[in-house]
């Protein structure tokens, strides 16, 4: 669900953070992340290994050491560190809203074990079939769509906004 994952966590991180100051570039790429690296390894290269498309970007170790890596190299108020911590926030959004709590061994990985449950139908294409077939999933893209639609005509319609945004990162943010 790609839409979803975009669209809803703008949503969350502008109603959360409400920082004027936040890239929403990084903020999206992280949203992403999770499924940008695990899709590829459990689902398409090492299906027959793992029998899981939730593994390492999926636990909750993964936005942490993420975090404590930006931390250590990188310094105080600078872009490269606000980006950094950008990529997190979206990468908490995305296990939030992947519910990856009802899964403890691949959320709390390694806790249980360094092996990942297997999952029945985690190979790529039942994936994608599975996908398709889902009105949750439909619901979920209409859902991260319209909120990506009414930022857009909001606040990216008017001459030269996306190019500002494309710059910048940033969007007005909600006021209280």
């Amino acid at each position: 669900m790609i839409f979803w994952h975009l669209g809803v966590t703008t949503l969350i991180v502008r109603y959360v953070f409400r920082d004027p100051a936040m890239d929403l570039r990084w903020v999206l790429v992280g949203s992403l992340l999770p499924d940008i690296i695990d899709k590829p390894i459990g689902s398409m290269l090492w299906n027959d290994t793992f029998h899981n498309h939730r593994l390492y970007a999926h636990a909750l170790v993964a936005p942490v050491l993420l975090l404590a890596v930006a931390m250590a190299l990188t310094r105080r108020g600078t872009p490269v560190r606000r980006a950094a911590i950008a990529v997190v926030i979206g990468c908490f959004v995305h296990l939030l809203l992947d519910g990856v709590w009802t899964s403890p061994e691949a959320f709390l990985w390694p806790l249980f074990g360094v092996d990942f449950p297997r999952v029945a139908g985690s190979d790529f294409a039942t994936l994608v079939r599975d996908a398709i077939r889902s009105p949750f999933m439909w619901a979920g893209e209409v859902i991260g769509v319209g909120y990506l639609v009414f930022v857009w005509r909001r606040h990216l319609s008017a001459p030269g906004d996306l190019a500002r945004f494309m710059r910048s990162g940033r969007v007005p943010m909600p006021t209280r």
